[in-house]
């Protein structure tokens, strides 16, 4: 019977160390790659993966709702107070409630605009100069929001209207104002409001649409019963 014959190769303790040393660091080794490559798919999964270098991350621009206007139509207003104008169909005139109002103190109305126009008459007897100086207190009281205030002359000798138009820019609570006058018996001042925070980007848009209104009305402005005796336009 034939001995198997068994080479026995001598074990060298350092050299299995070693050896277990190694495997360790390729454990390591694969543990770090695995947590670079979750960490570059977690990278890839923000927003910027995939941008340019050169692109700068901005914050998106305020966005507003765009306003479908009504179509521009008019009516005249005619009432006991001594005035008459063009209003726009889409408006409506109501009585100010106000407990101080008085007599031919009106409100034009936007209700699809959120907006009104105030108007407050005064008959004059020889005290044109403190409405006058009033209108101007009250329009520069919006200079502090304002970027601005524009003044434009009203003056129709055929009808005897003169006045003076207030365009108040920026964010100021009243974006147009005005006052109308004979000079000698009627007096008139009128101020746009909108029931929404001042704002000259989102508000622009309608202040637009409704100052055509405004100037038409100012246009077609008449005094009833106008005596034919000529009148000067009043100082400011």
């Amino acid at each position: 019977m034939t001995k198997s014959k068994f080479k026995i190769m001598p074990f060298d303790v350092s050299a299995s160390t070693q050896n277990a040393q190694g495997d360790g660091k390729f454990k390591n080794m694969k543990s770090f790659l695995f947590f670079l490559c979750l960490l570059s798919i977690v990278l890839c999964l923000l927003p910027s993966c995939g941008e340019d270098d050169d692109e700068t991350i901005a914050p998106k621009p305020r966005a507003y709702f765009r306003l479908a206007f009504p179509e521009k139509k008019y009516v005249t207003y005619d009432s006991v107070c001594p005035f008459t104008f063009d209003v726009p169909v889409y408006s409506k005139i109501e009585k100010d409630k106000n407990y101080r109002a008085e007599p031919c103190w009106l409100n034009m109305e936007f209700p699809s605009l959120n907006g009104t126009l105030h108007l407050t008459y005064h008959p004059l007897k020889g005290d044109i100069n403190e409405y006058l100086e009033e209108t101007n207190e009250l329009a520069a009281k919006h200079q502090i929001k304002a970027s601005g205030i524009e003044e434009k002359l009203v003056s129709k000798d055929s009808s005897k209207v003169y006045g003076l138009i207030y365009e108040i820019g920026g964010n100021a609570a009243s974006s147009i104002q005005f006052f109308l006058t004979d000079s000698t018996n009627h007096f008139i001042r009128g101020a746009l409001y909108f029931n929404a925070p001042p704002n000259t980007d989102s508000i622009a848009p309608v202040v637009d649409f409704v100052r055509k209104d405004i100037y038409h009305m100012i246009e077609t402005f008449e005094w009833k019963n106008v005596s034919r005796i000529t009148s000067s336009p009043p100082s400011k």
